[in-house]
């Protein structure tokens, strides 16, 4: 038995001194410490951005929903989306982020009164817009 860790620490040894100290390293990670610890940084969170480009509208009156969409590939659809009672309900309108991370869609809403929409691309939403449908 004694021979055996013997014989383990002169073969370690000489691995060692053979491949400059990364195998001691390797045997004993334990015995190593690192001058500064390694900080891993999360990708940065998606974000979007949304601006109606009017308050106030007629009834299916076109009006435009624009903005900007942060850590969200080029060509990503992103939706308009509809507070219907507690529901979120996606409306069939829809644009790509282009290039340069923004995006503009075109919207017509025919519910009067305030309507809350938002802009979803994925499990990323914007903040809130009102816009009053007369």
């Amino acid at each position: 038995m004694n021979r055996t860790l013997r014989y383990t620490g002169v073969a370690l040894a000489t691995v060692a001194l053979l491949a400059g100290g990364s195998a001691v390293a390797m045997a004993a990670p334990q015995a190593v410490h690192a001058s500064a610890p390694v900080v891993a940084t999360a990708p940065a969170a998606a974000t979007l951005t949304a601006k109606a480009s009017a308050t106030t509208v007629k009834a299916w009156q076109e009006f435009r929903i624009s903005g900007a969409a942060k850590g969200i590939k080029a060509g990503t659809k992103v939706t308009v989306q509809q507070k219907q009672g507690k529901k979120w309900v996606s409306l069939p309108a829809q644009a790509p982020v282009n290039s340069k991370g923004s995006y503009a869609i075109r919207v017509k809403l025919g519910i009067k009164g305030v309507n809350q929409l938002r802009i979803a691309a994925g499990s990323t939403v914007s903040p809130v817009v009102k816009v009053t449908v007369r």
